[in-house]
């Protein structure tokens, strides 16, 4: 045994064995993807049916004993990952090595219960976590809460207020986002704004409505009744799931509480097509769409710590 710190990727034959040998594996408070119970799916690599690529799974090692590890996602296609989904540790000073190290970037979503500051076991875990993702350089960004939507709520009625139709021109899609984001609480939007204005963030945004494998027909555009447009909802399907893709009302539309209205069309959209759950998300501070979401029967399940990468070493 040597305590000379190594810091690797897995191999396929290793991967699944070594990164699920850490020790205190079963204090879910401690270590884990997600501080909740019951915790979500296991790891397993791409080849075994999961969803995690050998590659992008990081560990660091004192001889034979993994002491931190991460393991970062993307979508089938993706050439980088899009989130580090695991990353947790029995030893400090390696897990910060470790982040440094690697030279895999992208944003680190802590998945927490509700109301996890309330538990103090949960909340000392959480905060170590965040301390030594802090260390290494990734910065808090916001903070999430996550819904689930599924039959038991019902479905919302729709309101009649507003008339809804397909738009194929990815330019009107366009031009919707860039409006929308000139005043926008989205905190993913804003740092966007910060780095390359109004454009980055609307392009962003379309970019991500492309990378969902979901149809491009989805997209809807909605209108009062005597044509005045009002806003954007897109019903998507990620990797996983079909989930609220985006809602979005122009600024001299809103006050008119007409969030709510595109959060009906999308949900009933995507149970009309079948979905037994839809998944979504807002920012803590958006209260608006935090109201809408809860009228329209989404309970919060999950509560999201994002924190930016630091630059590439």
């Amino acid at each position: 045994m040597t305590d000379r710190l190594v810091i690797r990727a897995l191999a396929e034959g290793e991967a699944r064995e070594l990164f699920t040998s850490m020790p205190g594996l079963s204090d879910a408070t401690l270590l884990g993807r997600a501080l909740l119970d019951p915790p979500l799916d296991g790891y397993e690599t791409v080849a075994a049916g999961g969803q995690y690529r050998p590659e992008w799974t990081w560990v660091a090692l004192r001889g034979d004993t993994v002491v931190a590890r991460a393991a970062f996602w993307g979508g089938p296609d993706d050439e980088q990952p899009v989130a580090l989904d695991w990353f947790d540790y029995t030893d400090r000073a390696a897990a910060v090595a470790l982040l440094r190290t690697t030279p895999l970037r992208a944003e680190y979503e802590l998945i927490l219960p509700p109301a996890w500051r309330d538990d103090p076991a949960v909340r000392a875990a959480a905060e170590r976590r965040v301390e030594a993702a802090a260390e290494a350089g990734y910065r808090p960004l916001v903070e999430r809460f996550r819904y689930l939507w599924t039959p038991a709520a019902g479905l919302p009625e729709r309101p009649g207020r507003l008339v809804f139709r397909p738009e194929p021109d990815d330019d009107v899609i366009l031009d919707v986002l860039r409006r929308v984001h000139t005043a926008t609480l989205d905190s993913h939007a804003r740092r966007a704004i910060e780095t390359g204005g109004v454009e980055l963030a609307a392009r962003e945004e379309l970019d991500f409505f492309r990378w969902c494998p979901s149809p491009r027909s989805w997209w809807q555009l909605a209108f009062t009744p005597g044509g005045e447009p009002v806003g954007l909802h897109v019903p998507a399907r990620n990797h996983a799931k079909p989930v609220v893709g985006f809602i979005g009302v122009l600024p001299e539309q809103r006050g008119h509480g007409y969030g709510y209205d595109l959060l009906v069309e999308c949900t009933r959209h995507l149970a009309d097509g079948g979905a037994t759950e839809i998944a979504a998300a807002t920012d803590l501070k958006n209260a608006p769409m935090a109201a809408a979401f809860a009228r329209a029967g989404y309970p919060v399940t999950q509560h999201r710590f994002c924190m930016t990468p630091p630059p590439p070493a």
